[in-house]
């Protein structure tokens, strides 16, 4: 389908998600959370796509934040719908997905934007990225998840100093911080995230899929992280991918994945 404020590109088993709203620095509003909500889905579905990116438009933002004027005049009722649609149609969505995602962070990741980011499986940040949750400045709380996902990556600490302060920090100190995995170069952004996305999809899908369940439910209320990889492990000794692994590791050549 054609959509309005996304950009799609495949390229080697990897289709790159482009939020493309620059006069507004990509920002989130409720169009673009249901059109990335539908992207994810078709890219879910494609058995001919591996590995799933995304970024925004242009080398200023990644995603600046949602769009305020959107919910200025929200009531209570409205502010609690806004965060729960949010959540289930893009949020919990992308961390879910069966297929690898990367965020590949250029610019300002703000707000809405860095949550996101941080709802994806790996994020990689230009040097000139700056990332901060500034919502208690405007009276409000992050209400897509950056309340709990923000303490996973860097600590309850350094989460409390970024969710109470609103200030930003830049790429460096994201890295230092383990709230990205790696900072590169504005200029070599895209083609780092696409070589590392091209060496992840060398594994077998099924068992990316598998590992990203494990890894999950590990912070699943409820739930128990050792059970959940005990399942996903045994459950792996059923898949053509396993015996076409063990096969090929055996026969001492690379492994073709089907991801069935």
């Amino acid at each position: 389908m054609s959509y309005q404020n996304l950009l799609l590109t495949d390229a080697d088993s990897v289709r790159t998600i482009t939020i493309n709203r620059p006069d507004q620095l990509n920002a989130l509003n409720r169009a673009t959370i249901a059109e990335l909500n539908k992207a994810l889905t078709e890219a879910e579905a494609d058995k001919s796509i591996r590995v799933v990116v995304i970024t925004g438009s242009g080398a200023k933002a990644f995603v600046a934040g949602a769009d305020i004027k959107e919910f200025a005049h929200f009531s209570v009722p409205e502010g609690k719908a806004l965060a729960a649609d949010g959540q289930k149609q893009l949020f919990d969505h992308v961390e879910h997905l069966n297929k690898p995602v990367i965020a590949a962070v250029n610019g300002f990741a703000l707000g809405g934007g860095l949550e996101l980011a941080m709802s994806a499986h790996v994020r990689i940040a230009s040097d000139n990225a700056k990332m901060g949750l500034p919502e208690t400045s405007l009276g409000v709380i992050p209400g897509y998840g950056g309340t709990q996902r923000l303490p996973r990556l860097v600590g309850k600490g350094k989460a409390m100093e970024m969710i109470l302060s609103a200030q930003m920090i830049d790429a460096n100190d994201a890295l230092q911080w383990g709230l990205v995995n790696r900072v590169v170069p504005q200029d070599q952004l895209l083609s780092t995230v696409h070589e590392l996305a091209v060496r992840i999809m060398k594994n077998s899908p099924t068992a990316l899929a598998a590992a990203i369940r494990a890894v999950n439910a590990g912070y699943e209320p409820g739930a128990n992280g050792l059970q959940r990889e005990i399942e996903e492990f045994g459950k792996c000794f059923g898949t053509a991918d396993f015996k076409e692994g063990t096969t090929a590791f055996v026969e001492k050549r690379k492994a073709n994945f089907t991801g069935a």
